[in-house]
């Protein structure tokens, strides 16, 4: 395996390191992708000029990319299954996604909407100062979806890809994506391979997600799987929409629609089919990529553990 790891290891790593990240959560002062971002950001400043924007943007993410991933194999390599737990820990985000999300649940049932207003403006770019509950439930709702794949489902695919190196790999490509991957004068030319290398690694992940949403859908998975096929083309994104198509179709509420960036009205296409979200949605949310994990887990532990078997027969 690329990991290097006997495959019943590779299964007792993966869920140690979710394991890590319930119990321990992110680190309180400093994150290794907040560091990671201090880097990229000053890299883009020192690149992100004069001509070939693009060929510059790919040196930067190289840059900022391979020298971490091949320090992240090497740790692996010499560390064993500990380096490889970690490196999951640290790349891993589902008890932030609760600890980011339920507050704003817990804010909207408690009808604090100016509190939830502000919890919410910490985890998305759009504006929430004159949001009302839909709005801010369905901007929770749709983090859920979309980060659930980002920072749970593509980080444990790509653990059992490649280990802790493999984590460390698509993490970095992800969060450049994040900073760099808009289509605006600025990063449109310097942030376009970021963009790319993002969409390549997410492929996969996102359409297994998308799918675990549907077998996992509380109001029929039929639906949610119609929503997918039907919706997800007309995402500008081709990797979140399949994954929040599918999600809100699970969720049996309506996401998408306007939001406000900026000041200026943005109509994106609709999500799902129901009614506007409330903050039991939130929740609910929540619920289905709590309940995603605990399948991929099982799932994928499960299957290494026959293949050690099978390899060993």
């Amino acid at each position: 395996m690329l990991s290097g790891l006997p495959a019943t290891t590779l299964a007792l790593t993966l869920v140690a390191g979710v394991l890590l990240d319930l119990w321990l959560g992110e680190a309180p002062r400093w994150h290794p992708l907040v560091g990671f971002g201090r880097l990229a950001t000053a890299l883009e400043r020192r690149l992100n000029r004069g001509r070939l924007r693009i060929a510059r943007g790919l040196l930067a993410w190289l840059l900022a990319v391979l020298p971490l991933s091949a320090s992240a194999w090497l740790a692996c390599r010499y560390g064993g299954a500990a380096a490889h737990a970690l490196l999951l820990y640290v790349g891993i985000g589902l008890r932030s996604l609760r600890e980011h999300t339920l507050p704003i649940h817990a804010a909207l049932a408690a009808g604090d909407i100016d509190a939830a207003r502000g919890l919410t403006a910490r985890i998305v770019s759009r504006d929430t100062g004159q949001a009302g509950e839909p709005d801010l439930a369905k901007a929770g709702a749709e983090s859920l979806l979309e980060n659930g794949n980002d920072a749970v489902f593509g980080t444990l695919f790509w653990f059992l890809v490649g280990g802790g190196a493999g984590v460390v790999l698509f993490r970095l490509a992800n969060t450049l994506d994040a900073m760099w991957g808009y289509r605006n004068q600025r990063f449109n030319l310097f942030g376009r391979v970021a963009a790319r290398i993002d969409d390549v690694l997410n492929y996969v992940p996102a359409r297994l997600t998308a799918l675990s949403y549907v077998l996992l859908a509380e109001r029929g998975r039929l639906r949610a799987w119609r929503c997918w096929r039907a919706q997800a083309p007309a995402w500008s994104s081709p990797n979140a929409g399949p994954v929040m198509a599918s999600g809100a179709g699970a969720l049996g509420v309506q996401l998408g629609g306007a939001a406000v960036y900026d000041g200026v009205t943005e109509t994106r296409p609709p999500l799902g089919n129901g009614p506007e979200p409330g903050a039991d949605d939130i929740l609910r949310a929540w619920r289905l990529v709590w309940r995603t994990t605990l399948l991929w887990v099982v799932v994928a532990g499960a299957a290494l553990v026959l293949l050690d078997g099978v390899i060993h027969a």
